[in-house]
């Protein structure tokens, strides 16, 4: 049991994730979504939680395991051509983590998206937190355009209003 972890997740409230991530950068996240999803047939998704629950914290629950749950919650597997990405932020361990639905995911590995996640928290570690998560989306975007081409008209799946968890 990490007791560090733990105090960090306990007094990490909604105001940190606030202030991190004002209704601006939302809004602007929101937009980068839907501007990266004009370029693909890909689904993204942003989701930002500020702790963990008690009960998972001291279950160890990792921020992959959690970005797992949330991935199955919101349905982004639930895709027409199994490509939905969900980029998770648990902003208490300024912890990052990408789960890609299988159709992607078997075209670009874990490597891939390892490197995004490190290039965001690379921009977290320096508070540019819209920044980060505005980059990282525009290179999930890309892998998606290149994989999966935008042909005729665009139909959104999935929202691209940003979660807060």
């Amino acid at each position: 049991m990490d007791i560090k972890r733990i105090l960090k997740h306990l007094t990490l409230g909604h105001t940190a994730l606030r202030r991190s991530f004002p209704r601006s950068a939302l809004q602007n996240i929101e937009r980068s979504i839907a501007e990266a999803e004009q370029t693909h047939a890909g689904q993204i998704r942003f989701a930002v939680e500020a702790a963990l629950d008690i009960g998972p914290l001291l279950a160890g629950q990792s921020a992959r395991q959690r970005a797992i749950e949330v991935f199955s919650r919101l349905r982004i597997w639930d895709t027409e051509h199994n490509n939905g990405v969900l980029i998770y932020l648990l902003l208490a361990d300024r912890d990052v983590e990408i789960v890609a639905d299988r159709g992607i995911h078997i075209i670009l590995g874990a490597t891939v998206w390892e490197e995004i996640c490190r290039e965001m928290e690379a921009a977290f570690r320096e508070g540019r937190f819209e920044e980060g998560v505005v980059a990282g989306i525009r290179r999930v975007g890309s892998y998606l355009a290149l994989h999966y081409p935008q042909v005729g008209a665009k139909s959104n799946e999935l929202s691209d209003q940003p979660v807060i968890l």
